[in-house]
């Protein structure tokens, strides 16, 4: 069996983690069919996601993501492009959401009236 183990740092606090897993959950659910769980707790949520020859889980805290998985034969083959994809995702969520301060910021600085 391949294993896939990524690691992503962030400084988005759980609330905010959680928003991204929640839509990179959605997002494997409908492009590869993947039937994915998500188990809440205190200090951190796991995403639980299988389908025919993947199983693996997203672990989502308040400073960091961790995704681990397993592959079945047939899928092993491919693990670095699926690895690559999976990485390519979970970065454009993380991208998106370092954008929307900056984004917050400036529309609040076009609507100061000058003095």
């Amino acid at each position: 069996m391949a294993e896939i183990r990524i690691h992503r740092d962030h400084e988005l606090g759980l609330k905010r983690a959680r928003e991204i897993a929640w839509a990179w959950a959605e997002q494997v659910e409908a492009k590869f069919d993947m039937a994915c769980t998500v188990i809440e707790g205190k200090t951190s949520d796991t995403v639980e996601f299988t389908r025919s020859g993947v199983k693996g889980e997203l672990i989502v805290a308040a400073k960091h993501f961790e995704l681990s998985a397993k592959l079945g034969l047939l899928l092993g083959a491919f693990k670095s492009s699926i690895e690559g994809e999976i990485q390519k995702e979970l970065d454009a969520l993380l991208s998106a959401e370092a954008a929307k301060p900056a984004k917050a910021a400036s529309k609040a600085a076009g609507k100061k009236k000058p003095a």
